[in-house]
């Protein structure tokens, strides 16, 4: 059996680790705040623990600044790579705000 894996389940990831290694979180330590304050939703549930399970096909809904992102994770990466790496792993069911347009919403 994989590490992370539970019987009748596919293999999951942490929560915190998911988000670090994705690169929707800044660090790990932002990543597990995040998830601890219950203002992350997986699959509709309000989580309060940086370890709780994603496992391919969740949707996790959380704020990303001003925005409110909802992400279906794809596959669960195996460390954090590039962001071009790390963008296989999810698709966006809301889209953030591009670094671009960063600039014109604060203004």
């Amino acid at each position: 059996m994989l590490p992370g894996s539970v019987p009748g389940h596919g293999p999951s990831l942490r929560l915190d680790k998911f988000l670090w290694f994705t690169r929707l979180a800044p660090d790990r330590s932002s990543a597990q705040a995040l998830a601890e304050r219950g203002i992350v939703r997986l699959n509709g549930r309000r989580i309060e623990r940086a370890h709780a399970p994603v496992r391919v096909g969740d949707l996790i809904t959380f704020p990303q600044g001003a925005v409110i992102r909802v992400v279906r994770v794809e596959k669960l990466p195996a460390r954090r790579g590039p962001a071009s790496e790390a963008q296989l792993c999810y698709s966006a069911i809301t889209p953030g705000i591009a670094p671009a347009q960063q600039g014109s919403a604060q203004s």
